[in-house]
């Protein structure tokens, strides 16, 4: 079935872009490439950026924003790669602010989490931020104090290269991509922490059991049902924030207001796209062009054309288009669980738009993701081993207990382990048993769709690995978290009850990532780059946000050059609040 976006979705409609004060240096340097539409840029080495309360109206009811110099998202800020830059952030709030310079390699006391690089900035104070910039690319900047990262603080970030780079564009575009709720962050986070599926409207309906019937039987279809109401889960279950309280934005427009870039037919488009959002995944595609993606998190990549890409939250593409005569495309953003999406249009002129496509159909979390046939919460003895072999394998821990383990025969080093500390834990509902890289898998909704969708199997860094050396260590840990109780963890261990990760200053170490829930999670690990590997441990492609679908264990390398204290983290906002967090200590 298709899901159209609801009537609610076309009546939230003003943009919430507010004036900029005067604040920062607006002269445009000969190296800054702007466009039309997207005026907001603050480009040099001096800025001063201002963090305040801006009314805002983005369903037709006024809220009040957090924003940076009065707009959301903040400005573009573009700046040189060699340079040094300095910004002065002022906290015009009642609370605690703080800027993060998401995926910039800088100082620890410049980073910008409160507790670990700074006390924060306090009401009516000042911090004065300032780094040089060894880096180039597309990058973003976020509030990291409370949810404030969900009502406005947030912005795009543009490093411009002092070398030539691999590729030719005639216009650059920033296309970020963000989500808004009309409520108080904060009662969101108190409904989930009481219903977990608060906000999923999705949920299957008779009318799905009576197809379902129809297409597998009745006894297989009333076996599915009950191996999900054992588990306390649902297939549905992919999002757990949705557009019923959601309103997916597009450099801050919602979908009619229908954010426009201009070109001329046959240039070629530069479009960096930021998922700023506090906890949607999106899809992107723009129907009638090709999308070659040319860098990941800032860092080039092998070129690599694309029909769809998914974008995790914090993860950053940059990808060229070739527009011909038509006059106008959608940029089309759905959320991965299809409630809604963002889009905007690239036109030959202002007020044009082109036909907006349905949603995709809701997708199922299905057997073959959770790794099981329908008898296999029964007893291990009923489980297909072959089905075991499959995307996922995950199962409620009281389940697990009484299981005929002699099925498990002949599996042997192919099952996974799990610290000790996830044993018996309240806190954890879940164990993968057989996960794998799964780097070739466009993800739940996006296999077979007809369209040619970006993996990371896809992705190839220009360079080869920076560092060169083997990892001398190996350091595992396991993403965990309960449905039910919204609790979220590494290890089954809270942020509250966690001892810091310590690394050696100078050494190199491989991360192996064990995902142990049936959700998404966008790993962020600040200060650092993260060196993705193949499924060989051969290098592959240098991020700073490593996507963790259901059922995946990845691996990746990382050089401990930057001393200090690091925030390690999921980039689900609410995730992190919960406890998916550690602190990395990086050690003389």
């Amino acid at each position: 079935m298709h899901y159209k976006t609801s009537r609610r979705t076309f009546v939230k409609g003003l943009t919430a872009a507010g004036i900029v004060g005067g604040l920062g240096l607006w002269r445009t340097p000969v190296w800054a490439l702007t466009s039309p539409g997207q005026p907001n840029v603050l480009a040099g080495s001096q800025f001063d950026l201002v963090i305040g309360e801006t009314p805002v109206n983005i369903t037709g009811k006024t809220r009040l924003a957090k924003t940076i110099n009065g707009s959301m998202p903040g400005p573009i800020l573009r700046w040189r790669e060699g340079d040094t830059v300095t910004l002065r952030v002022r906290n015009r709030l009642k609370e605690d602010t703080s800027i993060h310079w998401h995926g910039i390699i800088l100082p620890a006391n410049m980073d910008g989490v409160p507790g670990l690089s700074f006390a924060g900035i306090a009401p009516d104070g000042i911090y004065e931020y300032t780094f040089k910039l060894n880096q180039n690319g597309t990058y973003w900047y976020h509030s990291h104090s409370g949810l404030q990262e969900q009502v406005g603080v947030y912005g795009p970030l543009i490093i411009d290269a002092i070398e030539p780079e691999p590729f030719a564009y005639d216009r650059d575009y920033v296309v970020m991509l963000s989500d808004w709720t009309d409520e108080d962050p904060d009662r969101v986070l108190s409904k989930l922490k009481k219903q977990s599926d608060y906000y999923n409207y999705h949920k299957r309906t008779v009318g799905d059991f009576v197809d379902d019937v129809g297409e597998k039987g009745l006894s297989a279809t009333l076996a599915d049902r009950k191996m999900w109401a054992e588990m306390k889960m649902s297939p549905t279950d992919l999002a757990d924030v949705s557009a019923f309280t959601y309103t997916y934005l597009m450099n801050g427009h919602a979908p009619n207001g229908n954010w426009t870039g201009l070109f001329k037919p046959g240039e070629k488009i530069r479009l960096r796209f930021i998922n700023g959002s506090a906890m949607s995944y999106f899809d992107v595609r723009i129907p009638g062009l090709k999308m070659t993606v040319v860098a990941s998190d800032g860092q080039h990549v092998h070129p690599v054309s694309v029909d769809e890409l998914r974008v995790a939250v914090a993860e950053t593409y940059d990808v060229i288009v070739e527009v011909s005569d038509q006059e106008a495309y959608t940029i089309f953003a759905q959320s991965m669980d299809r409630t809604g999406y963002a889009r905007g249009t690239l036109a030959i002129r202002e007020g044009l738009s082109a036909p907006v496509p349905e949603t995709d159909p809701r997708p199922l979390i299905s057997m073959s993701d959770m790794g099981m046939d329908h008898g296999g919460m029964s007893g291990m003895s009923g489980m297909d081993h072959s089905s075991m072999q499959g995307d996922m394998g995950t199962m409620d821990h009281s389940k697990m207990a009484g299981m005929d383990h002699s099925a498990m025969s002949g599996m042997g080093a192919s099952m996974q382990t799990h610290p000790a500390s996830e044993e018996g834990n309240p806190l954890v509902d879940m164990q993968t048993m057989m996960p794998t890289p799964k780097l070739d898998d466009p993800g739940i909704g996006l296999r077979e769709n007809g369209r040619r969708v970006l993996t990371y199997a896809d992705l190839k860094s220009t360079f080869e690995d920076p560092d060169g050396r083997k990892p001398s260590r190996t350091i595992e840990l396991h993403l965990t978290g309960h449905m039910e109780k919204f609790s979220w963890s590494f290890d089954g261990v809270p942020f509250a009850d966690a001892e810091p990760v310590r690394l050696k200053y100078g050494e190199r170490v491989r991360i192996i990532l064990v995902n142990d829930t049936m959700m998404t999670h966008p790993i962020h690990l600040h200060g650092m780059w993260s060196d993705l590997e193949d499924e060989n441990g051969n290098f592959k492609v240098r991020k700073h946000t490593i996507d963790m679908p259901p059922g995946t264990k990845r691996s990746y390398r990382v050089t401990a050059d930057a001393l200090g204290r690091w925030a390690y983290h999921c980039h689900l906002l609410l995730h992190m609040d919960m406890g998916m967090f550690r602190e990395v200590r990086v050690e003389e």
